[in-house]
This record gives structure tokens, C-alpha cells and sequence, in this order.
């Protein structure tokens, strides 16, 4: 489907295919690294195929960002698609060196491209794309697609329970979160993101698996207004027992207008280590 304003994104969005395919975007793949081998994010490596990997062998991959000429390369499809200009989300600025190189791409661009920092990842940013595209839909210009992502944005809740923090502390994104590394052993962490700047801070971790589900349940809630429509993704780390589990329970206790289970991009899983799950979403606003 060919649109005036093109929606793209990097891989880290998380979006169903179905999703996206329906709303003509185009996705920019980010780059995992095991050793010496190289894959495309959702190209040449699943998420399934990661996770089982990571389990499998207990290895530390990398990551790395797209190149300006990835991103260039989405632009320039938009334009011969038709697009008049491009609204462009990217992983959160203090997570990633997206940003950055999307902005590098855009100043080149075929096109007028306006790169937005989600301040997030996965459906953290996931939710604020649809948010445009559902804005879009209806008629939006560009200002108002922004503006319907900026709301979505600021309304964001994401908790994610961790096996461990050791994926996270060795990928340089564990943020104020470093002060319960003295407790990796004693504890199950529990960690958020900070949805004004993309950070990643603590929680209230526990000491068994099922004590962490339960605070991550009890905390997302804390922070969501249940009075509104809300928007879940429930996010599992090849863990799908659990995220059942989870999504039952957020089905039968606060009947969601949108509920979803999705497993994150590889390049999440190389910082959030094998079985993490989470809970993101929003409230609508007033």
C-alpha cells in the first residue's frame, strides 16, 4: 500500500508482520553478531532461532546499528513508492547509535524524513509507531501523526523481568540499574524504562521467577491508569509457558481494548539474556 507520509522503522519496533504489512511500512534491520557471524535482524536470524541459540550455548552476542546507507536505502523505496515524506522511529538515543545515523541518512534523503527518538524499544516503540499509522488512517498530516505518537509516548509503561542482569551489564545498557549487580545472585531482577529519556532504571526484584512475574504484574499496573482503553504487548524471551500465563491474567483482570505476545528483536534479547518477559504498554489518553 503506497502512502503520501511512509512509515519506517529500525528491527527493534517488534511489530506483528501482519501489522506491519497492513500499514505499508518499512523496516531497517539491525545487525547481530555471533563470533565472527553476521546477521540481519528478522532477515537472517529469527527471534526464535536467536533465543534457541542463546540457551543452547550460553554466548554473549553483539550488536550493531544500521548503517546510514541501510536507512538510505528505506528512503529511497518510500520515494519510489510514492511517498512525499517520511515519519522515521528509531530505538532510544541513550540505548542505541540509531538516532544518530538515521539523522545522518535523512540530510541525504530523496525526500523530507522526520526521525523521531522513541525514547524506547521493542513495543515501546512499537505502540507509538501504530499510534501514527492509526493517525494516519484518519487523515493525519505529519504534525498530527507526531503528536499522536508524542501522547502515546508519554503514557508508555514497560517492565521487563530478568533471569539474570549479566546480558544487560555486559551490553553497556544496564543505566542506574548497576546498583543491584552486587545482588545478581540473591535476586531475580526487575527492571523499567524510563519513557522521558530511554534509560533503563530498578525495580523491586525478588528471589524466585514467580516472585519477579507477580512484582512485574503488580508494578506495570501501579503505573498504567486502568480506567482508560489500554494497549498490552506481553514480550517473552522464548519463555511462551509464562507468557500465556501472563497474558491470561492481564485478559481476565483488566480486559485490554488491544492485547498482544510478541517475541523481542535478537538485538533486545543480546542485553535482556534468555527467558526475560515483560509487560509494555498504555493507556489512552482522555
Amino acid at each position: 500500500m503506497t502512502h503520501p507520509i511512509a512509515l519506517i522503522a529500525d528491527s527493534t519496533c517488534d511489530l506483528p508482520p501482519e501489522w506491519v504489512e497492513r500499514y505499508g511500512m518499512l523496516i531497517v534491520p539491525q545487525t547481530i553478531i555471533f563470533g565472527e557471524e553476521v546477521f540481519l535482524d528478522g532477515i537472517t536470524m529469527t527471534p526464535t532461532a536467536f533465543y534457541e541459540r542463546l540457551e543452547r550455548t550460553g554466548e554473549h552476542p553483539t550488536t550493531s546499528q544500521p548503517t546510514p546507507e541501510a536507512f538510505m536505502r528505506a528512503f529511497q523505496r518510500a520515494a519510489e513508492q510514492g511517498a512525499h515524506e517520511a515519519l522515521t522511529f528509531v530505538v532510544s538515543s541513550h540505548m542505541s547509535g540509531t538516532y544518530r545515523t538515521a539523522l545522518q541518512a535523512a540530510a541525504e534523503a530523496p525526500l523530507p524524513v522526520h526521525v523521531v527518538d522513541s525514547c524506547n524499544n521493542s513495543m515501546g516503540m512499537g505502540w507509538q509507531i501504530m499510534a501514527a499509522a492509526r493517525a494516519r488512517e484518519q487523515g493525519a498530516d505529519v504534525a498530527e501523526m507526531l503528536q499522536a505518537a508524542q501522547k502515546v509516548r508519554e503514557r508508555m509503561v514497560y517492565f521487563v523481568a530478568l533471569d539474570t542482569l549479566d546480558f544487560l551489564h555486559k551490553g553497556g545498557r544496564i543505566g542506574a540499574a548497576a546498583r543491584l549487580l552486587g545482588s545478581l545472585i540473591q535476586i531475580k531482577p526487575l527492571v523499567y524504562v524510563k519513557p522521558n529519556d530511554g534509560t533503563v532504571a530498578p525495580s523491586i526484584p525478588a528471589r524466585s521467577r514467580a516472585g519477579v512475574i507477580e512484582n512485574l504484574f503488580r508494578e506495570f499496573f501501579k503505573r498504567v491508569d486502568t480506567t482508560r482503553p489500554l494497549h498490552i504487548a506481553v514480550l517473552h524471551n522464548l519463555c511462551p509457558d509464562d507468557a500465556t500465563a501472563l497474558a491470561r491474567r492481564v485478559e481476565s483482570t483488566y480486559h485490554p481494548v488491544e492485547l498482544i505476545i510478541r517475541i523481542p528483536s535478537p538485538v533486545l534479547g543480546a542485553h535482556t539474556g534468555p527467558r526475560a518477559i515483560a509487560l509494555c504498554g498504555y493507556a489512552e489518553p482522555a
